[in-house]
């Protein structure tokens, strides 16, 4: 979570960014307009637009542009709140929708209660920079991935299939069958090349965990976790200490069922999917592993009760529910930079 300061600026300004320009939206210490303005959403735009403007709270939402125009305005000492889109429908399910009418809607749920935009806190440009790599890559898996399926849909369609393989054995499977249809040779031609850059990559990964991020050695300590997960779950949390208890980061990830209680009524909803998505998909594939391949472990027993229970989405919700406490624990091993130890419950069970 953003904290807030104790100063409480006397002017607020809304921004509504837009991919070529931003409108904004000043608002004086008794909520009256004082000033319209709009710039170009560059840096030089940004810095012509805020050059002379003293010390304010500034208020905008969370969107491509948002996490470098939020740290050039810290860095210039303003207060910067980014809004959770989600807590601001009011904007995107307004009648009288408008880039300038946006900019007053945001400096007016700013000016009075900050926290009812539940803020966000974007990464640091360092990490947002590393992250891109893991992006690039994830990218190039899934090109891999689409070619891979494409190949066995045409052999398919002829009558003809392929031998089945995982996409990143396609090139050495069906190489001795590049001429069952033509173009199959060049489409393998291509999966090699990607073959290779994503090896090149997971080089990158590596070299990064051991020299830029070696905290990530901690969280690798747990069977199953990666260098991929390992670096993404660093580059997005950034600070372990943003989070008093460990627990906090199921929720922040959005591995937490959504909660909608109403007097004695309390309903049985899925997850919320909040926080980063990549970090989330990777700790459930980990999930996966852990469930059936794992070694035995707190993590792995923890599961299978819960697949006991029965019900059409056991099987599912055992994944989801070690996917959340997987990511405690990393945080646990991370903050405490202690050894893991798989039946660590189990063995305090067993003694007491």
């Amino acid at each position: 979570m953003q904290e807030t300061t104790t100063t409480v600026p006397k002017t607020t300004i809304g921004l509504d960014l837009g991919d070529r320009i931003t409108h904004g939206c000043v608002l004086d210490a008794h909520a009256r307009v004082v000033e319209r303005f709009r710039f170009e959403t560059t840096q030089a735009g940004l810095a012509g637009a805020f050059a002379r403007r003293p010390v304010c709270r500034v208020v905008l939402e969370v969107g491509t542009h948002s996490p470098w125009i939020s740290r050039a305005l810290e860095r210039r000492g303003h207060q910067v709140f980014v809004a959770n889109p989600k807590q601001v429908r009011s904007i995107s399910g307004s009648s009288h929708k408008n880039d300038e009418a946006d900019a007053e809607q945001l400096a007016r749920l700013g000016r009075s209660d900050p926290q009812l935009l539940r803020p966000i806190r974007h990464r640091g440009e360092s990490a947002q920079r590393d992250r891109g790599l893991l992006a690039v890559r994830r990218q190039l898996v899934a090109m891999r991935t689409s070619l891979s399926c494409q190949v066995h849909g045409l052999a398919k369609a002829l009558g003809d299939p392929l031998p089945r393989c995982a996409p990143e054995a396609l090139v050495r499977k069906v190489r001795p069958h590049q001429d069952r249809f033509p173009g199959l040779d060049q489409l393998l031609d291509v999966v090699e090349v990607l073959d290779e850059r994503i090896k090149r990559l997971d080089q990158e990964v590596e070299r990064m965990c051991r020299e830029v991020y070696p905290e990530s050695e901690l969280i690798r300590q747990v069977p199953g976790v990666g260098p991929i997960t390992a670096l993404t779950f660093v580059l997005t949390l950034e600070d372990p200490a943003r989070f008093q208890k460990s627990r906090r980061v199921g929720s922040y990830l959005g591995l937490q069922p959504k909660q909608r209680d109403s007097g004695k009524r309390k309903s049985q909803l899925p997850i919320s999917k909040e926080g980063d998505r990549e970090l989330r998909s990777l700790l459930v594939q980990c999930a996966h592993w852990i469930l059936t391949r794992g070694p035995d472990s707190d993590l792995k027993r923890a599961g299978l009760r819960r697949m006991e229970r029965g019900g059409a989405a056991a099987r599912k919700k055992s994944v989801v529910a070690v996917a959340r406490k997987l990511g405690v624990v990393l945080h646990h091993l991370w903050q405490t930079g202690s050894v893991y130890e798989p039946l660590h419950h189990a063995t305090q069970h067993a003694a007491a």
